[in-house]
């Protein structure tokens, strides 16, 4: 789909150029800036890198300057898939907020229908690149008639359930780029577009990091005149704790308007003549050298459906160069089926032979591949000396090969067994798989059983952590395995990000610096609901956070316990504060509500399925349970009412609506696996439209198809001798009596040349 994409982008820029600015437009428009090079595939190179706007082109006729209309010559065919042309933008304003270890950012922005006529119209398609595990929370758009607005419904509350089964718009690209159709915007209006998404902060060299796609390309700028334009950015950070914080860099010349405790307020505002030319950066590191903690607390809101006290517990692992790893024993276990082929486990072998040489000689590992049946490096668990690691890089070049199917329960039981049960060593196991098994619930309650039947100590229990590759996987029974075993889950859509997530994920998941973590006051409330079974360990890459609703009182100050790399016993003060300005449900929204529905996935709970969707709809975060639809409001009509939120759910007559795609993951898909198909064939197509339309022909009259427009087959008759081409006028004369002339016409849908 990012090649689809691409291409489109590609044809939109050539077919761009047929349109006429008027005879000093060249000379008056700002100089093009010069891109700093990325080194990206050319099939990406398209890609947006901030928020873009593009015209969808199906009639290549429409095309033209909306104001100054010129002569163009006729364009046969059309445009299959539509090609998409980048609009102008007339200013962009940027605000994040950043919470604890969240960032929401909306971007506001005007762009310009400049490339279709006054008395023609197209769809506008938007793309929002978005960074570390972003979600959409909404979306906005004005244009001079219509307005359309984003909005959460429970699939329970529909009647229409059918057509958002079929929904075919509003999809990720690369598992990070949202994009969604705007229909019919008339040519030379402006589209006013704001949306909202929240990604991570990530903790690296001890300093937290934001980064945001803000990288425009020079095509975006309007042609005319130097008029400058209005770039934005607004920037607040609000640690929560009352610690200090230090900002450490930035990719833009923000200035400062307030500092207190804890919290940051920045902005950065100019007329510009060119727009942002990188992403948006910011780093900053709180002052902490050792482990420290607490507690906020906030009540719920008027319209929360759950009216119970909210509180998140914290722990930030310290900037203290100091702090000491658990040893480890690590069992790598890795899927070598025949979906893995190519990209993927090629790109899971670089991140496994990179953890392996970052293995302490005190470490011990082994490595198990498996597919239908499974292969064990050694019979033991080995020392990480450099001899051991070349051996395994030569086992792993041998037995990395990719065929067969998917059997997860066999080879985790082998890695269980295999583990030491002394304490004196931190046992985790990785699990890396692309694909579904049937057994998935029985493996979650025997992984349960046997870490109760054996008694481990919290601190000598294995560690599962688990590892997903594309969407054919269940990401939820993943989830639950990895809570289970006190471990963390990560995914990776993109193929070509494997190598990366995955390196970064053993990395922070083998820095354990303090284990067995307890919080003595959640056991003196009258209730409470914790979103997660068990705490997992704090790392040194990561700080750690567990939050959930209670009933009672809170005391004043908590005592946290744990114990370090050395064995001895950590105990931290915790203080315990009200948190007003840090909006605590929208911060951990998302993670709840995927523990939600990882335990409504294991328990087959309903009433579980319905709190994940209150949620959902309540926090606008997707979930497996709703689905996003876009409301249309046609400005000339009046509106006897506005509608609430909690008014339009289930009964929309009336009211037009587009249904979106559910953003959701799924809970994997077991025909994909048992047919091995590759991660990336589970992405959606583009346009679902775009398939050959002329089924008549042959195959080899769609290859031909392929490669030819109508001055190419012009051009291939003028070289024809007079037999060959009598006899091609009759062949296309039988075709029309058969009503099959229309494939004529259909070939120069896939034009591509420069002479059509």
């Amino acid at each position: 789909m990012a090649a689809d994409f691409s291409t489109s982008v590609q044809l939109g820029l050539n077919l761009s150029k047929r349109i006429y600015y008027g005879k000093n437009a060249t000379e008056s428009a700002p100089p093009r800036p010069v891109m700093a090079e990325r080194k990206t595939d050319p099939v990406e190179s398209y890609l947006p890198t901030a928020v873009m706007v593009y015209a969808e082109i199906t009639e290549p006729s429409v095309v033209d300057n909306p104001y100054i209309p010129s002569y163009q010559p006729y364009v046969h065919g059309r445009c299959h898939p539509p090609a998409l042309i980048p609009l102008h933008m007339h200013g962009v304003t940027m605000e994040v907020d950043c919470y604890l270890d969240t960032a929401f950012v909306t971007v506001s922005g005007a762009w310009l229908v400049h490339c279709v006529s006054a008395s023609e119209s197209c769809d506008c398609r938007v793309a929002v690149p978005m960074g570390e595990e972003g979600s959409v929370l909404g979306v906005e758009v004005e244009t001079p008639f219509k307005s359309y607005s984003t909005q959460f419904i429970s699939l329970e509350d529909t009647k229409d359930a059918e057509n958002f089964a079929n929904a075919k718009d509003g999809f990720l690209i690369k598992g990070q780029t949202y994009t969604l159709k705007i229909p019919q915007v008339d040519g030379g209006s402006i589209l006013s577009l704001k949306i909202s998404w929240s990604q991570k902060l990530l903790l690296q060299d001890d300093q937290y990091c934001l980064n945001v796609p803000f990288t425009f390309p020079s095509y975006v700028l309007p042609v005319g005149k130097k008029v400058s334009e209005k770039e934005k950015i607004l920037l607040n950070v609000n640690f929560g704790t009352g610690t200090e914080v230090l900002c450490k860099s930035s990719s833009h010349p923000l200035k400062e308007i307030r500092r207190l405790a804890g919290k940051g307020e920045f902005s950065y505002e100019r007329e510009v003549l060119t727009w942002s030319m990188t992403d948006f950066n910011f780093s900053y590191a709180v002052s902490s050298s050792d482990i420290c903690g607490g507690v906020l607390l906030r009540s719920p809101s008027l319209h929360d459906y759950d009216q119970r006290e909210m509180f998140c517990f914290y722990l930030y692992p310290g900037n203290s160069i100091h702090k000491k790893i658990f040893k480890k024993e690590v069992v790598f276990l890795v899927d070598r089926s025949a979906s893995m082929q190519g990209g993927p486990i090629a790109n899971a072998k670089i991140a496994l032979l990179a953890a392996l040489s970052k293995l302490s000689p005190l470490d011990t590992f082994n490595i198990i591949a498996f597919n239908g049946s499974s292969s064990i490096f050694s019979s033991s668990m080995e020392l990480a000396t450099n001899e051991a690691i070349d051996n395994a890089h030569e086992w792993i070049n041998i037995n990395f090969i990719a065929e067969g199917g998917t059997n997860i329960s066999t080879p985790l039981d082998q890695a269980i067994r295999m583990v030491s049960k002394t304490g004196a060593v931190h046992p985790i196991i990785f699990l890396v798989t692309d694909g579904t098994v049937e057994d998935e619930k029985v493996i979650c309650h025997s992984m349960k059983s046997h870490l109760m039947k054996e008694g481990l100590s919290c601190l000598t229990s294995p560690r599962i952590c688990t590892f997903g590759i594309g969407s054919y996987c269940n990401h939820y029974f993943l989830k639950m395995l990895a809570e289970i075993g006190r471990g963390y889950f990560d995914a990776a859509f993109d193929i070509d990000s494997i190598n990366l997530r995955m390196e970064r994920f053993i990395d922070n998941a083998s820095s354990v610096i303090l284990s067995d973590i307890s919080i003595d006051a959640l056991e003196h409330l009258d209730s409470l609901e914790l979103y997660s079974l068990n705490l997992p360990d704090l790392r040194s890459g990561s700080p750690l956070y567990a939050s959930g609703r209670y009933c009672g009182n809170f005391p004043d100050s908590v005592r946290v316990s744990g114990t370090l790399a050395d064995l001895s016993n950590l105990v931290v003060n915790a203080t315990v504060q009200k948190a007003k300005d840090v909006p605590i449900d929208k911060v951990f929204a998302r993670r709840q509500i995927d523990a939600l529905t990882a335990h409504a996935w294991l328990s087959g709970s309903k009433q579980l399925e319905e709190k994940a969707a209150k949620m959902s709809i309540h926090s606008a975060v997707h979930s497996e349970f709703t689905n996003m639809i876009l409301i249309v409001t046609d400005k000339r009509k009046q509106q006897s009412k506005s509608n609430t939120v909690e008014e339009r759910t289930g009964d929309f007559k009336g009211e037009k609506i587009i249904v979106l795609r559910n953003m959701g993951t799924g809970f994997g898909d077991l025909e994909a696996t048992a047919e091995n198909l590759p991660p990336e064939k589970a992405e959606p197509n583009l346009y679902e439209t775009s398939t050959m339309l002329f089924k008549a022909a042959s195959n080899i009259g769609g290859r031909v198809a392929d490669r030819c427009c109508c001055m190419c087959f012009l051009q291939f008759c003028n070289r024809l001798n007079d037999q060959c081409a009598i006899a091609l006028t009759q062949l296309c004369t039988a075709l029309a009596c058969f009503g099959c002339l229309k494939v004529c016409c259909e070939i120069c849908d896939l034009c591509s040349c420069d002479q059509c």
